[in-house]
């Protein structure tokens, strides 16, 4: 299972900033998937890491990706 920031619309972003205002606190919205991490061959796994460290993120290679 893999937790990342949600994916929300216009009004659900609406609606935590309410909250945020009535609370005085900052939220953050994650949401999971269900996924399997997938094989990387040595070359693809460099490419993938030099990514990482360009964008100053952190990828995981997943096999399909569905909501949980």
């Amino acid at each position: 299972m893999l937790s990342s920031l949600s994916k929300l619309t216009s009004e659900q972003l609406e609606e935590i900033r309410s909250l945020e205002q009535k609370l005085g606190k900052t939220l953050l919205s994650f949401s999971t998937y269900d996924v399997v991490s997938d094989d990387l061959s040595e070359s693809d796994l460099a490419t993938l890491k030099a990514l990482e460290e360009k964008l100053g993120t952190m990828l995981v290679a997943v096999r399909g990706l569905k909501k949980a």
